[in-house]
């Protein structure tokens, strides 16, 4: 049974052609991948083309992947760097929209608007805003570490960046989150009704 197998056995296998290995080392990890993505895109069809591009190139790097660093870190290094550009995609598909008369032709940064009530599900769409409104390279890095609970190494490893890197980003990423959901904290915690 492949279920059990560790991650060295299974990808040898793949490496031979076994396709139940292959799809076994999928479902390990495609709540990772899942995860990564979302966190990067929020949910949306190019959340799912980019989750599925994952493991098609991981596919297509079975036999270049050295095992330096783990599957997980290598299967959401692959994700994150697709979700960047993904990305970037969006912000020049914005851009086109953008007149060139304007002088601040960069697009809107999105809205964080107070949900009617404090519903645990209203306070993370709140959370899930405030990240989607990071730059990319703070938001990969507040994704991988504190929703994703790597470590400062594998953030790095998965980033292509050094770990003093990570640890600045994540620094200025949680002052900025910091900043955009002050206006809901209220006692030390998040609160969504009315601010007034």
């Amino acid at each position: 049974m492949t279920n059990d197998l560790p991650d060295a056995e299974l990808l040898e296998r793949a490496r031979r052609g076994d396709e139940t290995a292959f799809r076994r080392l999928v479902e390990r990890y495609e709540a990772v991948v899942a995860a990564t993505v979302i966190g990067m895109l929020g949910r949306g069809a190019d959340a799912d083309d980019v989750g599925q591009e994952t493991f098609i190139r991981f596919y297509g790097a079975l036999d270049r992947f050295r095992e330096e660093s783990t599957l997980k870190t290598y299967l959401v290094r692959i994700a994150m760097n697709l979700s960047l550009n993904a990305l970037h995609r969006r912000r020049r598909g914005l851009l086109r929209f953008v007149s060139r008369d304007d002088p601040d032709r960069s697009p809107p940064e999105p809205a964080i608007d107070p949900p009617a009530s404090t519903d645990e599900e209203e306070r993370r769409i709140v959370v899930r805003r405030a990240i989607m409104g990071l730059s990319p390279k703070h938001r990969a890095v507040v994704v991988l570490r504190m929703l994703q609970s790597l470590s400062t190494r594998e953030t790095a490893q998965a980033l292509g960046i050094p770990e003093g890197t990570v640890l600045s980003r994540l620094s200025r990423a949680m002052k900025e989150l910091e900043s955009m959901l002050a206006p809901y904290v209220r006692d030390g915690t998040l609160a969504t009704e009315d601010r007034s």
